[in-house]
C-alpha cells in the first residue's frame, strides 16, 4: 500500500474501534481526528448504532457531514436530518421473532424510533423497523439461526461480535452506504479510510481504498483489511490517522 494515497473521507466503526471499552474517545483518537479536518480530511461514523446513541460521540467531535448508522439501513447529517433509509419487511421481522422465540436467544430490535433490548414490543406492525439481532453463547444455536436466515435469502447478514448475528434488509451494508456519501461529497470510494473490527465492517473495508483493521478485530476482518493498525484501546484511529492521512 503506497504512503502517497490521497485520503479526503474517513469512516470510522464505532464499538471496537474509535471507542475504548467504557464507550469513550481517547484524547488521542480527538486530537488526531481533529487534526485530519484542519487538513480537510472529512470524517464521518459508519456505525451499527442506532442515530440516538451516536449523535453525542458527533457532537463531541465537533463532525458537520454524515453519519451512517444501523449498518447503513440510515444515513443522517449530524443534526438528524434523515438522508436515506431502508426498511425491514414486516413479514420479514416476524418470521426473525418467530426464530428468536425457537432458539430462546437474547434478542434486540432497532425501529426506526427507538432500540429494544430483551423483551420485544408486541405489536410488531406498528413500528417501522431497520434492524434485528440476536445473541447466543451456543456457536451450534448461532449457526442453527444462520442456516435458516440463509434459507430466507433476501437479507444482509453479519456480526458485530462473535456471540452475535445482525439482519438488515437485503442490500444494506456499509459500504454502499459511504458509496452514498461519497456521490453526495463529490468524492471516489478510492478516496476514503475506513477503519472497522467485526464482519458488518468487512464490506466497507474491501470497499474502499484503504481498509484498516482495528488489532482487536475478528480474523476475517483482519484477513480482509489492506493494513490492521494497533487496538482499540491503543488509539488504533489516530495510528492510522497519523500513518496514512497526516503524513
Amino acid at each position: 500500500m503506497r504512503k502517497d494515497k490521497k485520503i479526503r473521507l474517513i469512516a470510522l466503526d464505532l464499538d471496537g474501534t474509535l471507542l475504548s471499552e467504557q464507550d469513550m474517545i481517547s484524547q488521542e483518537n480527538i486530537e488526531a481526528i481533529k487534526l485530519a479536518r484542519e487538513h480537510g480530511v472529512e470524517v464521518i461514523f459508519s456505525t451499527g448504532r442506532h442515530y440516538s446513541t451516536c449523535k453525542a460521540f458527533a457532537e463531541q467531535l465537533q463532525l458537520s457531514s454524515y453519519l451512517i448508522t444501523v449498518n447503513g439501513s440510515e444515513i443522517r447529517t449530524v443534526s438528524g436530518e434523515l438522508v436515506d433509509r431502508q426498511l425491514l419487511d414486516i413479514a420479514v421481522v416476524e418470521h426473525l421473532v418467530a426464530l428468536h422465540k425457537k432458539y430462546k436467544t437474547y434478542a434486540w430490535m432497532t425501529s426506526t424510533e427507538q432500540i429494544w433490548r430483551g423483551e420485544l414490543p408486541s405489536e410488531l406492525e406498528v413500528h417501522q423497523w431497520l434492524k434485528f439481532g440476536y445473541d447466543t453463547d451456543d456457536p451450534s444455536v448461532k449457526m442453527a439461526i444462520m442456516e435458516e436466515l440463509a434459507s430466507l435469502g433476501e437479507l444482509e447478514i453479519s456480526d458485530s461480535s462473535p456471540t452475535n448475528i445482525e439482519v438488515n434488509a437485503v442490500g444494506i451494508n456499509k459500504a454502499v452506504a459511504i458509496e452514498k456519501v461519497c456521490k453526495r461529497l463529490g468524492l471516489s470510494m478510492d478516496e476514503v479510510m475506513a477503519a472497522g473490527d467485526s464482519l458488518n465492517d468487512i464490506k466497507m473495508i474491501e470497499a474502499c481504498g484503504l481498509g484498516v483493521a482495528m488489532g482487536n478485530a475478528q480474523d476475517q476482518v483482519k484477513a480482509s483489511a489492506d493494513w490492521v493498525t494497533k487496538s482499540n484501546v491503543e488509539h488504533g484511529v489516530a495510528h492510522a490517522i497519523h500513518t496514512w492521512v497526516l503524513q
